[in-house]
C-alpha cells in the first residue's frame, strides 16, 4: 500500500516522503513542512493515533488525511478528535484520495472576516479561533468549517447537502454518516462541556444553532 500510494502520488505531480513506522514518520513530519499528511492507523512501533496527537501537541497544523481499515464509528471520532482532518477507509479508490487530500489543502472556503458572534460563543476568524464562555475550544479545520457555516445561519436550518459542500465542496465525496461523525465531534466539543446546548438536529434536514432549549416539534438534539 505504501509504495502504491508513493507511485500514484508522485505520478500525480508529487513531491512524496514516506515511512513505515510511526516513529520514523513522526520524526520526519515534525522536522519537515509539508502540505498534507496521509496517515495510516495501524503503523509499528508507534500507531497512527499517537502520530497525531504527538504532532498537534507540538503545534504541527499540517492536514491529514487518515487512511485506514478501521471504519467504526468510534474509531473515527477518535481520529477527528485527535486533530485529523479527514478519514478515508480502505479500500478506496486512488481518485478518492486525490479529491481527499485536495479538500483538506485548499484554502479555507469563502471565509468571512472579522469576528462572528452567537449567544456566549466567539470566532476570531483572522485568527481562526473560537470561543466559548471564555473557554478556547480547540477545532480539527473540519469542526471550524462546521461551525461557521452553521453560525452564518444562526437560528436556521442548514441543510445537510449545504453542510457538506461548506466543508469539502461541491465535488466532494463525503458521505453523509462522515458529516453526522464530525456533527458529534464538534458537540463533545462546544456543546457537552456546558449547560446549554446550542447544535440542534432538524430530523431529515439538517442542523442548526439555537441558544435556547424550547425547540419546536420535529427538532431533536
Amino acid at each position: 500500500m505504501l509504495d502504491l500510494l508513493r507511485q500514484g502520488l508522485y505520478e500525480h505531480g508529487c513531491t512524496v516522503m514516506t515511512a513505515s513506522d510511526g516513529e520514523t514518520g513522526l520524526e520526519i513530519a515534525s522536522a519537515y513542512q509539508f502540505d498534507a499528511i496521509v496517515l495510516d492507523i495501524g503503523l509499528p512501533h508507534l500507531d497512527g493515533y499517537a502520530v497525531i496527537e504527538l504532532l498537534r501537541a507540538r503545534s504541527r497544523s499540517t492536514p491529514v488525511l487518515i487512511v485506514t481499515a478501521r471504519d467504526a464509528e468510534d474509531d473515527i471520532i477518535r481520529g477527528l478528535d485527535l486533530g485529523a482532518d479527514d478519514y478515508l477507509t480502505k479500500p478506496f479508490s486512488f481518485p478518492e484520495l486525490v479529491l481527499r487530500l485536495q479538500s483538506i489543502t485548499r484554502p479555507f472556503r469563502s471565509e468571512p472576516e472579522g469576528m462572528m458572534e452567537f449567544g456566549d460563543v466567539t470566532i476570531d476568524c483572522v485568527r481562526r479561533s473560537v470561543v466559548r464562555d471564555n473557554r478556547r475550544i480547540d477545532l480539527t479545520r473540519h469542526e471550524y468549517l462546521l461551525v461557521v457555516a452553521l453560525m452564518r445561519k444562526a437560528g436556521q436550518c442548514v441543510s445537510r447537502q449545504q453542510l457538506m459542500e461548506s466543508i469539502w465542496g461541491q465535488n466532494h465525496t463525503a458521505g453523509s454518516s462522515t458529516l453526522d461523525v464530525l456533527v458529534n465531534s464538534l458537540r463533545a466539543k462546544l456543546d457537552s462541556p456546558f449547560q446549554t446546548r446550542l447544535i440542534w438536529t432538524v430530523r431529515g434536514s439538517g442542523y442548526f444553532l439555537r441558544d435556547r432549549a424550547d425547540v419546536a416539534e420535529g427538532i431533536e438534539s
